[in-house]
């Protein structure tokens, strides 16, 4: 366990400063690797890193090898890169005679306009470890936590909970518009890293609590919470980052559920989840049973099914298991416990909930595996103030409200060549969501003429007129359609941003 001799405030001063010092942050490597190298980092293929920085001794260079890298390092480069004496002392690095080698993995990160430094175990697949990584291994920043990242909702608030931190990715983030962050885990090897990446990165607003989901803050209310738990549905709980020790997908039932008892009203969580797609079960319901009793306006969203194999697969490799002799009986163990539960897939996406406070909670389930544009968390803000203002407007005034077409959406229209008429008009969203929603003629003539001044009803008479269609019928058509426009973001009421 890195030693808190590490956490001297002078001794982590130092540190800090050294790495400013080398550049080693975010831009500074892009810049010393270049696109191609930088990129291949990511798909931990270090090959045209390493040829970039032949015959680079220096600071930034040295860096990268030992933390990016994870390669040793000649002594003296080490020393003259880092305070070496205490980092070794603090167990972030070990000398082998004349090579130095990291221990753990100091990596840069931030955001568009501050520097960070996040502090985790070396990750297999990058050199520094082959096969299955310790129990208590932390793992760094990866897809999961970046995703989560980019869909959290950043307006500022006073309290947020970082349920699960791990090396402290959500933290950061939260620690720019939330007064004060709790960050809790319960690998105490993790709120020790935690605290070793606040310290580096000069955040002080974050504070640490050991303890499994809920229980070190049951007295406590947070205006915003978020998690990355150990989601994986796994026969055996090997790994504390990934496996929750319960049966299934009951972690992710058990976080919904807590939630809001833990929310301020107005209060968002989001957090990553899977879920099981049960033999004879719709999985929409199964999560609508999950979000019933909570009362709080939700949405979710599944963005990827894997069969069990496909399941198991991953997460074996995860763990480094598919180098291993246990592999193929690892794997058998796996399918046997998913044929047991009747498990046809698993399910990965994100849940949000909202603390509305409202007696007809907007509650939505939906599968969209396409590409979409992070940062998505005004989006997802946006999504819940537009079910907000809908649940109050009947069909009356919801005609009555003059909206405008969002900005970059598309019209495409698809049929037979030569054809008078489409088959179909789908519009298309270029940002956000990216959704596409199909509409008729006058769902599209509807959008089209949608600029803010004129009310929806004005527009869909002047439609009925145009069609030779008979006005009050038209009127009473068009208030559902309409309603899944401006709930999907599609159409804007007035004032919005």
């Amino acid at each position: 366990m890195v030693s808190v001799t590490m956490h001297d405030s002078s001794q982590v001063a130092r540190l800090r400063a050294a790495l400013a010092d080398a550049d080693y942050t975010v831009d500074g490597c892009l810049d010393a690797l270049g696109s191609q190298a930088y990129g291949a980092l990511s798909r931990s293929e270090t090959v045209p890193a390493l040829r970039t920085l032949r015959g680079d001794g220096g600071p930034l260079a040295t860096l990268i090898r030992l933390f990016l890298l994870q390669t040793s390092v000649p002594y003296a480069q080490a020393r003259a890169a880092l305070p070496f004496d205490e980092a070794v002392a603090g167990e972030l690095l070990v000398r082998d005679g004349d090579d130095v080698r990291a221990v753990v993995d100091i990596r840069p990160y931030g955001e568009a306009d501050t520097d960070w430094w996040v502090v985790s175990d070396l990750g297999s697949g990058i050199g520094g470890v082959s096969g299955p990584v310790r129990t208590d291994h932390v793992l760094g920043i990866g897809g999961a936590s970046t995703t989560l990242a980019g869909i959290t909702v950043r307006g500022p608030v006073d309290r947020a909970l970082d349920l699960g931190t791990g090396c402290g990715v959500q933290a950061l983030h939260a620690s720019r518009h939330a007064r004060a962050v709790t960050a809790t885990d319960v690998n105490r090897r993790a709120l020790d890293l935690t605290r070793l990446t606040m310290a580096l990165s000069g955040v002080s607003n974050v504070g640490l609590a050991e303890g499994s989901l809920f229980e070190p803050v049951e007295d406590e209310a947070f205006d915003l919470i978020v998690s990355n738990p150990p989601f994986v549905i796994s026969p055996k709980g090997r790994f504390t980052y990934r496996d929750g020790g319960l049966p299934g997908d009951e972690i992710c039932r058990r976080l919904v559920a807590q939630a809001p008892d833990r929310l301020n009203d107005g209060g968002f969580c989001q957090l990553l989840a899977n879920w099981q797609h049960v033999k004879g079960e719709d999985w929409q319901d199964r999560l609508r049973d999950w979000l019933a009793p909570t009362g709080c306006d939700a949405w979710v969203v599944q963005r990827e099914v894997q069969d069990p194999a496909q399941y198991a697969e991953l997460w074996l490799r995860d763990a480094g298991d598919h180098q291993s002799a246990e592999y193929a009986a690892r794997y058998d163990a796996w399918l046997d416990a998913f044929e047991q539960d009747g498990v046809e897939g698993v399910g990965f996406g994100w849940i949000t909930l909202h603390k509305s406070g409202s007696e007809r909670p907007a509650v939505h389930v939906e599968e969209w595996p396409h590409a979409v544009e992070q940062p998505l968390g005004d989006t997802i803000a946006e999504w819940f103030g537009r079910q907000d203002r809908l649940r109050d407007l009947d069909d009356a005034a919801l005609l009555e409200t003059a909206f405008r077409l969002a900005p970059a959406v598309l019209q495409e229209q698809t049929g037979q060549p030569g054809a008078e008429d489409p088959e179909y008009v789908v519009l298309r969203q270029q940002r956000g969501m990216c959704r596409a929603d199909r509409v008729d003629t006058v769902g599209a003539a509807l959008a089209g003429a949608s600029d803010g001044r004129l009310t929806a009803g004005a527009i869909v008479d002047a439609i009925a007129e145009l069609l030779g269609e008979n006005r009050t019928v038209l009127r009473d058509a068009v208030p559902g359609p309409l309603r899944s426009l401006v709930a999907d973001g599609f159409l804007l009421f007035p004032g919005a941003p």
